[in-house]
């Protein structure tokens, strides 16, 4: 069943605390709509999302210093049908078609209005999808200079290694966080340095900085 437009339950996934309480406090005046469970985390994210009945999460890319793609990816495997939008610093050419093949909704910048959040909600709680005109429009016409970037080549998995070797963590590190052999981890930075055509840590460091993906 498709959620009620007259009230639309959130959960919103964000470790920052003033993103949050904002939020909250923007959709206290809006009838349709109303913020009933927060995560700061994506492990917080899942136990809330199976303890209370929401309609759609709000949900960072980015919490805690991990990557909330996997545990998305876990979401939608849990709650096929529960609708996602990703709320981001990041430009939507970095990240959205990303999130979107991995099942999210939506994808809306922080920078945007608030207005375009709200409008982003209504039509993904209603079944819709939702990217900003001008992203479509790139889509569409595959206007110059909107190339595929070295890192969408990835996978998924090898974004997530690719992020935490930019961030400085050793291979066993990553081995640990992402419970893989440090071998895998290395097979992974073998692939990653290849498509990305570099050849060390700082240069994937320098890459990621350069692009904003830190």
């Amino acid at each position: 069943m498709e959620p009620s437009l007259k009230n639309i339950k959130i959960l919103v996934a964000d470790d920052h605390p003033i993103f949050r309480q904002g939020i909250h406090r923007a959709f206290s005046a809006i009838k349709d709509m109303e913020v009933v469970e927060e995560a700061v985390d994506g492990a917080e994210m899942l136990q809330k999302a199976r303890e209370t009945k929401v309609d759609l999460v709000l949900l960072d890319i980015t919490m805690g210093g991990e990557w909330s793609l996997e545990y998305m990816k876990q979401l939608k495997e849990e709650f096929p049908h529960l609708p996602v939008v990703v709320v981001s610093v990041y430009p939507e050419e970095h990240f959205a078609m990303r999130y979107l093949k991995a099942g999210a909704s939506g994808y809306v910048t922080k920078e945007s209005p608030l207005e375009v959040l709200i409008n982003a909600i209504r039509k993904v709680a209603s079944g819709g999808k939702f990217l900003s005109p001008e992203y479509m429009e790139k889509l569409t016409f595959n206007f110059n200079g909107f190339d595929k970037q070295p890192h969408e080549y990835l996978t998924d998995r090898e974004f997530e290694v690719f992020c935490l070797l930019s961030g400085g963590k050793s291979l066993t590190e990553i081995a640990q966080k992402l419970c893989l052999s440090v071998k895998t981890v290395s097979t992974h930075r073998t692939h990653i340095l290849q498509k990305m055509n570099m050849k060390t840590n700082s240069e994937l460091t320098q890459y990621a900085l350069l692009n904003r993906l830190l």
